[in-house]
């Protein structure tokens, strides 16, 4: 989804590219069309069913094999209703061999609203590093996001940009990024208790998610832990 693989109830963005493919371990005889694919889409409306998906509609393209790629769907179902869905694929090889006893199922659920949690430190305290997990929902990713580390008086002394965040998406993240402790010199920082903000622009307007663990925000500022 959207270039991640996902967990079953992931929330996903609102206008996903859905991304499926075929492994088949015979390299000879491949794979050069849909015959035997099934696509099977639920949406999440009381009593709804699957319904098959037109793999020669307009929001299906499709790769053939080759020696160096596997099969691949691409599946752009447009713009989707809040809820949760399910998404049901089977599929066949040039042999006519099923690719499961059963289809693969998984569900993600999709929520229009932009929104976004507080970046929370995972683990925190920390002795080695930590890195930051959050949630994002709408279809458009922030332009600018910014990670500030300050000690309890306020003095800034790390800066995490996006550059070094990693790639961001749609639904459940944590950062590539680990900070581990040090300040702008790379310097290790003395254990005890320091502030961080985030600091974001978004060129759509961005609603606070509310979450379990906002106990532990106050004016925006969470705290980190440093214990070596």
């Amino acid at each position: 989804f959207d270039g991640a693989y996902i967990m079953n109830g992931d929330i996903v963005s609102s206008d996903p590219t859905i991304v499926i493919r075929l492994k088949d371990d015979n390299s000879f005889i491949l794979k050069s069309d849909t015959v035997g694919m099934e696509l099977k889409l639920k949406r999440p409306c009381e009593g709804c069913i699957y319904e098959r998906v037109n793999l020669g509609g307009p929001f299906v393209n499709y790769t053939p094999a080759s020696s160096l790629a596997d099969f691949e769907i691409t599946y752009t179902p447009g713009s989707l209703e809040d809820g949760i869905y399910s998404l049901s694929i089977q599929g066949r090889d040039e042999s006519g061999n099923n690719a499961g006893t059963a289809p693969y199922e998984i569900s993600f659920e999709v929520v229009t609203e932009a929104s976004i949690t507080h970046f929370y430190p995972y683990p925190n305290p920390f002795s080695t590093n930590t890195r930051f997990v959050f949630t994002l929902t709408g279809s458009e990713l922030p332009e600018k996001i910014k990670i500030q580390i300050m000690t309890i008086s306020g003095r800034i002394v790390r800066e995490i940009n996006q550059d070094e965040i990693g790639p961001i998406k749609i639904g459940h993240n944590i950062t590539e990024y680990a900070w581990d402790g040090t300040d702008e010199f790379g310097d290790q920082l003395a254990n005890g208790v320091y502030f961080y903000r985030v600091v974001m622009r978004s060129s759509t307007p961005l609603e606070h998610r509310e979450t379990s663990a906002d106990g532990a925000f106050k004016n925006g500022f969470g705290k980190l832990y440093i214990l070596r």
